[in-house]
């Protein structure tokens, strides 16, 4: 059967149709957006200023503030504008494009946060090897690995999606393209290829949550043995990446490891997902790592004193 695709764009229909919700959330995503810009970004800055790139912990956060910032770029400008605008439109291209950069950068996000769960493992559990285990030369590799990875899963995502029909309507109930709400306009039945979705973005989210868990479980028996300096130093880093881990996969684990269904509750989730976890992970890693606190310190500190020179 000839696909039959007579759709050049989308509509969105919003967080939501009541004109002053809408202005309250302009101004929230407007204060988000802007907030996971500057906090990364001064993550980004601390680290490479602050000569941390050679420890594998803060090569990896180097990355994972960079991956939050374009995660959060995919749906948020768009957004933002589209609160703006009466009509809340997106090309077909553009939607493709949304769909596969929301699945490439979030998964990316994930084989991030579960190599940084390996060098925390690594670090505690074998300290002795730790040096020769997480060479710059290995974690270049799994960096590599999970670019690859994240680009292999979202291409996968939009081929199943381009490949489908759509003949109108064309109003999707979301502010940005996902794959769930677009399946539903699909002029055909989509169940195969919702099941093969579900088992593409719920593999990647069960495996690596379960190797999270895995990872943290033999960390926390293994402090068991350690000194009490040595316990509240292991926690206090490890302690930052599992907060980071339940708010990112609790949401994603609600939103794509289930049937292509959709509730009233995803877009509320999806904000958190796409937009708070991003603005949460530098107050994170910031609050509860001295060593990020002591580097912005000297940062700071030579900016001031540049400045009262000049």
């Amino acid at each position: 059967m000839e696909k039959i695709n007579n759709v050049t764009e989308f509509i969105f229909w919003g967080l939501s149709q009541n004109p002053e919700v809408e202005e309250v959330c302009l101004v929230l995503f407007s204060f988000f957006y802007t907030a996971i810009l500057l906090g990364n970004l001064l993550i980004m800055l601390t680290v490479c200023t602050g000569n941390l790139l050679k420890s594998p912990m803060y090569f990896f956060l180097n990355f994972l503030s960079f991956v939050d910032i374009c995660y959060s770029s995919v749906t948020a400008p768009k957004t933002i504008v589209d609160m703006l605008a009466k009509n809340k439109t997106i090309s077909y291209v553009g939607c493709m494009l949304q769909i596969f950069g929301g699945h490439f950068f979030g998964c990316t996000e994930i084989f991030i946060l579960t190599v940084m769960a390996y060098d925390r493992y690594v670090a505690i559990c074998k300290p002795l090897h730790y040096m020769t285990i997480m060479d710059r030369e290995r974690c270049s590799k799994m960096l590599l690995g999970s670019w690859v990875g994240a680009f292999i899963h979202s291409i996968i995502q939009v081929a199943l999606v381009v490949q489908l029909p759509f003949c109108g309507p064309n109003e999707i109930d979301h502010y940005f393209c996902d794959v769930h709400p677009v399946l539903k306009l699909a002029c055909t039945d989509t169940y195969i290829v919702g099941i093969v979705m579900t088992a593409n973005s719920g593999t990647i989210s069960l495996g690596s949550f379960v190797i999270l868990l895995f990872s943290y479980s033999v960390i926390l028996v293994t402090l068991r043995k350690q000194s009490a300096e040595g316990k509240r130093k292991a926690l206090s880093t490890c302690g930052s990446h599992i907060a980071v881990v339940i708010i990112f996969f609790g949401p994603c684990t609600f939103i794509y490891m289930r049937p292509d269904t959709t509730f009233s509750e995803d877009k509320m989730v999806a904000v958190f997902y796409t937009i708070i976890t991003p603005m949460l992970n530098p107050l994170i890693y910031t609050l509860r790592n001295a060593e990020v606190k002591n580097a912005m310190k000297k940062l700071w500190g030579k900016k001031v004193f540049w400045t009262s020179g000049k």
